[in-house]
């Protein structure tokens, strides 16, 4: 039985571990990072630990707590532009001390890993007129188990619900587009595609929804 709920603090190495195992195109990417926490650095653990408000996870069980298992998680922020400022003074900078910048002339050769610290060196910023016109954003991942029986959906609602009581009015996202079933996915929950102006095509898609 799937239930949502606030995320709690013990449900922090859930998110890791779910950012990991959905973290190349969708599926899992425990085989190509050497640091099992470098995506979480990246895509969920910033908004547990600075915005735990706006998170909140798909738990799997029977409702007692004996065995439940958070199976996915949906996180984001209100305010974008404000969200990047927040990271840089307050996420970044510990994670650069962490993480070498690899050399950019290697970029050939890179690891996964390495790729992953450059991001952490050098995030990507959300098109300005992306934002501009969804301002917030979120994550939303699920665990293979409870893929394909609606718990996506359901997430993505009980999330913008949350949302729209902070005052969000319209969202974004930015999908791999490697990830063809979360194309479907944002497509089917009223999310259309952006094209940002100035921006050649990338492996980011970006979409939004008001």
């Amino acid at each position: 039985m799937i239930r949502l709920r606030e995320f709690r603090s013990g449900d922090l190495d859930a998110l890791y571990a779910i950012s990991l195992a959905t973290g190349h195109e969708g599926g899992d990417a425990s085989h190509l990072y050497k640091d099992a926490e470098l995506m979480g650095h990246i895509y969920s653990a910033p908004y547990a630990l600075l915005e735990p408000g706006l998170v909140l996870v798909a738990v799997d069980g029977d409702g007692d707590g004996d065995g439940d298992e958070v199976a996915g998680f949906a996180a984001g922020a209100i305010d974008t532009l404000q969200w990047e400022d927040i990271l840089e003074q307050d996420w970044w900078p510990a994670l650069r001390r962490r993480y070498p910048d690899p050399d950019a002339a290697s970029l050939a050769s890179w690891t996964a890993d390495q790729r992953r610290a450059s991001a952490i060196h050098h995030p990507e910023r959300a098109p300005r007129d992306v934002v501009n016109a969804y301002p917030a954003h979120l994550h939303l991942n699920l665990l293979p188990s409870v893929q394909g029986q609606g718990v996506g959906s359901m997430l993505l609602r009980a999330w913008l619900g949350l949302a729209s009581t902070r005052g969000a009015t319209a969202v974004h996202a930015g999908v791999n587009r490697a990830n063809l079933r979360a194309l479907r996915f944002w497509r089917q929950n009223g999310f259309k595609d952006l094209k940002p102006e100035g921006r050649v095509e990338s492996r980011t898609v970006w979409m939004g929804r008001s």
